[in-house]
């Protein structure tokens, strides 16, 4: 099973891919996105973004500073500000 995450900003489309799971920074706290996460909006901290490709990698930290995170049946879609990396 694998999550389509897509990283977004204001200029492009940062990465656009299937992955196990990511952590997001939101303001009223981090959680994790999995597979078949209820749908949920969140406001972005700045903050790193973690990506998992794999179940048991390390995870790439990517720094977003503020936007939002929509979870929906299509997967993670990471709307930010900023994006550094």
């Amino acid at each position: 099973m694998a999550l389509h995450f897509e990283l977004v900003t204001p200029a492009r489309l940062v990465r656009s891919e299937d992955v196990w799971m990511v952590q997001v920074p939101g303001t009223e706290g981090e959680f994790g996105v999995l597979e078949g996460h209820a749908p949920a909006m969140a406001a972005l901290k700045d903050a790193p973004l973690r990506v998992w490709k794999t179940e048991g990698a390390a995870p790439e930290e990517i720094m977003v500073q503020g936007g939002f995170a929509e979870v929906s049946a299509g997967g993670l879609t990471v709307l930010a500000e900023h994006v550094e990396g």
